[in-house]
């Protein structure tokens, strides 16, 4: 696997998929760039969602978030989008991802995005 960002999503099938049980990431290194200004915004990604079929491998969502760090993206866009391409990659029963902005001109942001099937 690269070591290098991507938006591949790798995979792996869900070891208990007869079962609901919740698997939660906090990624707090997050970091994407202002559309406007092309400065960095910074952000903590919560993911939590409910597996059906198969799961998410933690080093290619990782690589896949960095894969955003040179990209201008408004918060409510990328977040959608991050939610977007993990219901693509792995069709999850319910999946929230939300972003946690930081700071920036006085005023910190956050978005929550929910899929359900």
């Amino acid at each position: 696997m690269a070591t290098r960002p991507s938006k591949q999503l790798e995979t792996f099938a869900n070891p208990r998929p007869g079962r609901d049980y919740h698997i939660a990431f906090e990624c707090p290194e997050f970091t994407c760039l202002c559309p406007m200004t092309g400065q960095p915004d910074f952000a903590t990604i919560l993911i939590e969602y409910v597996p059906d079929q198969l799961c998410v491998e933690l080093k290619s969502l990782k690589l896949y978030l960095w894969s955003y760090r040179d990209e201008g993206a408004f918060h409510e866009a990328v977040t959608n989008r991050i939610c977007d391409d993990l219901v693509a990659a792995i069709a999850p029963r319910t999946i929230t991802v939300t972003g946690k902005f930081r700071v920036r001109g006085g005023i910190s942001t956050t978005v929550t995005v929910i899929h359900a099937t």
